[in-house]
């Protein structure tokens, strides 16, 4: 008898308008010096973005928040769709320093899956601002989807507030 357990999934969606053209918009998630700026949530500081913005090409990115015993939680982007400026979708998942990954529990954050799909879409709402959206697909945890969608969230305000 096969015992598989099967887990109802969650999906995180979060949007900002961003008062800036769709250009700028794609490259704060494209351009290494630009995620640096607004990379993690309240209290984190975004300290290695090494883009590899192509399909196939994957990014490592790091925030830190030593003052809370944060001192680095690494992750990988792995493209699976680029499409200038309108459309971004890669796989995340928490990784070494060196890009390898490795078990979210390892670090104790067990509610964090593996290989969540990412897809990031860029909508131009007006000459100078675009409405960014950002879907998370897989989570099996509410409590770290709350969570992400939290940090999500204040990430994304921190990216707005770079053009405001």
């Amino acid at each position: 008898m096969n015992d598989t357990t099967q887990h109802e999934t969650h999906d995180l969606v979060v949007s900002r308008d961003i008062p800036a053209p769709i250009e700028a918009a794609w490259k704060s998630w494209t351009e290494p010096d630009r995620v640096l700026r607004w990379w993690g949530p309240n209290g984190f500081t975004c300290t290695v973005a090494e883009l590899d913005v192509r399909v196939g090409g994957t990014s490592l990115v790091c925030m830190s928040a030593p003052d809370w015993g944060f001192p680095a939680l690494y992750s990988t982007w792995a493209y699976t769709l680029v499409d200038a400026p309108h459309r971004l979708e890669f796989i995340h998942n928490i990784a070494d320093e060196h890009g390898a990954t490795i078990d979210p529990a390892t670090i104790g954050a067990a509610g964090i899956p593996r290989d969540v799909r990412h897809v990031i879409t860029f909508e131009s709402i007006g000459d100078d601002a675009t409405r960014l959206t950002v879907t998370e697909l897989g989570y099996i945890d509410p409590e770290q989807l709350a969570l992400s969608k939290k940090g999500l969230e204040e990430s994304l305000d921190k990216l707005v507030a770079i053009y405001v």
